[in-house]
């Protein structure tokens, strides 16, 4: 399984312990957003980042080059 196909079948993550209900993943990548407290925060990772995730099933790493993040694939 590949964070691919774990992406296409959920509609929830857990990035880094915030729960976002507002992603996209598509052919230009998987952009993330959610709000932390009154801040809005938001990640941008490309088809080339989510390809190399390492993980299984529903916990995955992702890594941007300059720091790594914890992103959690659920289902309601």
């Amino acid at each position: 399984m590949t964070l691919a196909t774990a992406l296409a079948a959920c509609d929830m993550l857990l990035i880094d312990g915030l729960h976002a209900f507002d992603f996209t993943f598509d052919d230009a990548g998987l952009v993330i957003e959610c709000m932390d407290g009154r801040q809005l925060r938001r990640w941008t990772f490309s088809p080339e980042q989510v390809a190399a995730a390492t993980g299984a099933g529903d916990d995955w790493q992702l890594s941007t080059g300059e720091a790594e993040h914890r992103l959690v694939c659920m289902s309601a």
